[in-house]
């Protein structure tokens, strides 16, 4: 898994590229983590290029999610892959999560 940061007049978006397994769901939640300690209140996702996603990588998701909601700010998945598409649509998250 590869993530990539880059900044924007909003906020900050993250790439992410790969597989989010439970193993490379650790790397991701840190990097969430992070994103936010920097005072990013404003995060978009691009996961156009991840290939799997599994429910750790969910719960990274949900946990972010409501810690940038709660400082006020916002969240979202922009340009989802298929795979992560269906996962989102198995939980019922594609319309809290898809900007």
């Amino acid at each position: 898994m590869k993530i990539t940061q880059e900044k924007t007049p909003a906020g900050i978006k993250l790439t992410i590229q790969g597989r989010i397994d439970s193993i490379n769901s650790v790397k991701f939640g840190n990097e969430l983590e992070q994103a936010i300690k920097d005072g990013h209140t404003n995060i978009i996702l691009n996961m156009l290029q991840v290939e799997f996603l599994c429910s750790t990588g969910i719960r990274v998701i949900l946990k972010a999610y409501k810690e940038v909601k709660t400082a006020g700010g916002s969240f979202g998945i922009e340009m989802p892959s298929e795979c992560v598409k269906n996962v989102l649509g198995m939980v019922a998250l594609n319309e809290m999560l898809v900007v």
